[in-house]
This record gives structure tokens, sequence and C-alpha cells, in this order.
């Protein structure tokens, strides 16, 4: 019976042995696997391309690795600006952009928000104005046509230094204070056409350019020897404003002087030559404009022997 067991469990252990698995190493190569590795996919657009012996290498196992997740970010909430946003997402009280400025002016609504500013032109044309806004400190051209401006204060422009051109045709402006513009050192340029002014303010000796044109100054709008300091004078339209006669005396630097469409009547033999100089010679006044005014030019022929020109009017 022992001799049975031992027979029973040698027998045992040799097919345990037998079902064994085998220890050699496992050849991946694809020769050992009869596997297609173009089966699944159609070449046919690349047949032209030379298909060499294709190496497959092997690839490194995935180690497990705890996946961690991303750190929370906190949302910064973005604070309200209590300023407005132009167009282009800037803030007003910084720079525009180039050549763009900021009036110094504290209260209301910034001029060169409402307006246009380029460099130091600010052009405010057309926007039912009714006063003059603040300008910035270096301002050197501005325009306020088409608005309804009735009246220019002692401090409108008084702060601006720089400025030479002041544009306000076409408002409904009755009444200047007459300080408005005497201040301004370098003004060169000054338009008040098409208004409704009666008085004509003292006005700085650096003018140049001056059109009053199409007021209501009459008799006596105009003080005696209003233009005779100034030396850089050349243009002065002073047409439709009922004058009854031409105001005197006139810079030798003028070269054009419009006075149509008024009331004048008579104009002396100086008016613009000299009759006790002979050889006085007025040569850069060639555009005199007296049409429009009851004046007959034919009776005072020496009043323009010193012009290179005969003024433009009635002579009949």
């Amino acid at each position: 019976m022992k001799t049975f067991a031992n027979i029973f469990l040698g027998l045992f252990i040799l097919k345990a042995v037998v079902a064994a698995p085998p220890t050699d190493a496992i050849n991946y190569d694809t020769d050992t696997y009869e596997v297609d590795l173009y089966s699944n996919y159609d070449y046919e657009e690349t047949s032209n391309i030379d298909q060499g012996e294709i190496e497959i290498g092997t690839v490194h196992p995935i180690v497990n690795r705890p996946i961690l997740s991303p750190e929370p970010v906190e949302e910064i909430e973005e604070e309200e600006e209590s300023t407005p946003k132009l167009i282009d997402g800037s803030s007003p009280q910084g720079p525009l952009s180039p050549g763009v400025q900021t009036p110094e002016a504290s209260g209301g609504i910034s001029t060169c928000i409402l307006c246009a500013c380029i460099r130091t032109t600010v052009y405010c044309d057309d926007h039912n104005l009714d006063s003059v806004p603040p300008l910035p400190k270096d301002t050197t051209h501005v325009y306020l046509r088409f608005n309804k401006i009735n009246k220019i204060n002692k401090n409108d422009f008084s702060y601006l230094n720089k400025l030479q051109k002041i544009d306000l045709t076409s408002n409904i402006i009755s009444e200047i204070d007459e300080d408005a513009f005497r201040s301004l050192p370098q003004l060169n340029e000054l338009s008040l056409l098409d208004n409704r002014i009666r008085q004509l303010p003292e006005l700085p000796n650096s003018l140049s350019f001056i059109d009053v044109s199409k007021n209501r100054l009459g008799r006596k709008g105009i003080k005696q020897e209003a233009f005779k300091d100034m030396k850089d004078l050349r243009i002065l339209y002073l047409n439709d404003n009922s004058l009854d006669h031409i105001p005197l005396p006139l810079p030798d630097s003028l070269q054009a002087l419009h006075l149509q469409d008024n009331n004048i009547q008579e104009m002396h033999e100086d008016t613009f030559c000299k009759m006790k100089d002979l050889s006085y010679a007025r040569r850069s006044l060639e555009d005199i404009r007296l049409d429009g005014n009851p004046i007959n030019l034919s009776r005072t022929p020496q009043a323009f022997l010193c012009l290179p020109r005969i003024p433009v009017g009635r002579l009949i």
C-alpha cells in the first residue's frame, strides 16, 4: 500500500512539471505573429512611395502615476472704472492717441471728447454750443463755427497765450467783452463772420486777418483808429455791416479791404493816398471792394493815384 502511494505522488509531480510554461524569452518580432500591418489602411494614394523595411520598435511601458489636478486659479474681478471709456477703450484722463490732447479744465464733459483735438487745434463746429467751452492751455487754433454762442466773455480765451486763430463764424454773437481778445499776444487771425455784433471790442495789434463781415456794426460799431497800429494787418473784411464810412487810418501793410454792401456815401482824396506827398505809393493794397455802396468813385479820381488798381465799385 505504501508503494502504491509513492507511485501516485511521483506521477502527480511529473504531470505538474510537464504542464509548467516555458521559461525561454518571448520573441516579439513580427515574424512570430502573422499580422498584416497594412490590412486596415488604404495606401493607394501613396503607392508611388518606396516602401522599405519598417522597423517596429518597442514602446516604453506606461508607468502608473497619480493624476494631478490643476491648481484652482483665483478669478480676479476687474474693478469698475469710474471714468467713461472712449471708442478705442482708452480713458479720457490718460493720453487719447498721438496728437490728441486733453483740456486742463475741471467739471463738465471734456472738450476733447465732445470735439476733436488734433495736436494744438480744436475743431468744435456745429455742436449746438451756447458758450465757448474750456480749451487746452496750449491751443493755437480753435474752430467754433455754426454753433449758438451768443456772448464772448473776458475769460473765454484769456488763458490761451499761444492762441493764433479764432474762428467763430455763423453763431449768434451779439455781445463781446471789451477785453475778450486784447490780452492774446500771438493772435493773428480772427473770424467773426455772420453774427449779430454791434460793437467791435479792442483788438490786439498782432492781427493779420480780420473778418467781421455780415454783422451789425453800423455807424458807431468801430472805434476811431481801431486798425491804426496793426502793422501786420493784411486782410480786412467789413462788408455787409451798414457802415457809412471807411474806418481810417489803415495800415500800409493792408493788401485787401472789402467794404461792399454797406452804406458808404463819400470818400476823401486822402482816404488811401497822401495828397501832400505825390511820391507816396501804396503798392500792397491791390484788392479794394466798394461795390454795393451808394458812392460814385468817379467823383474822387485823385483818391486812387497811389494804388496799383482802381477799387471795384460804381463809376457812374
